[in-house]
């Protein structure tokens, strides 16, 4: 479960990364239509929010000291994701920019 772990939090930096530095690459430019963040919109944020944080939380749950079974471990995991997906649409609903509407 390792390696699953490791690979969803791999995908989700690697999203998180995307959609910071094309934003800023297309803000730079001016073409604000090619901002990943516009294009994947709130749900795709919470998907990256999602991978993230279920890679975090099972890795931590994997390593802990606590000696748990890798079905807690997997529990934690998706405790992780469900937070990492509300947070991420929370924090982006009330954003100026990108997507959102008006508030």
């Amino acid at each position: 479960m390792v390696k699953f772990y490791s690979i969803a939090l791999a995908l989700g930096v690697i999203g998180l990364i995307v959609v910071i530095l094309g934003g800023a690459f297309a803000e730079n430019i001016d073409r604000e239509q090619h901002d990943p963040g516009q294009r994947i919109g709130s749900g795709g944020r919470a998907a990256i929010g999602a991978l993230v944080g279920f890679g975090m939380a099972g890795l931590s749950a994997e390593f802990s000291t606590l000696d748990l079974s890798w079905q807690i471990a997997l529990l934690i995991a998706v405790v992780g994701a469900v937070a990492g997906a509300l947070w991420a649409w929370y924090a982006s609903r009330n954003e100026s920019g990108s997507d959102a509407g008006p508030v």
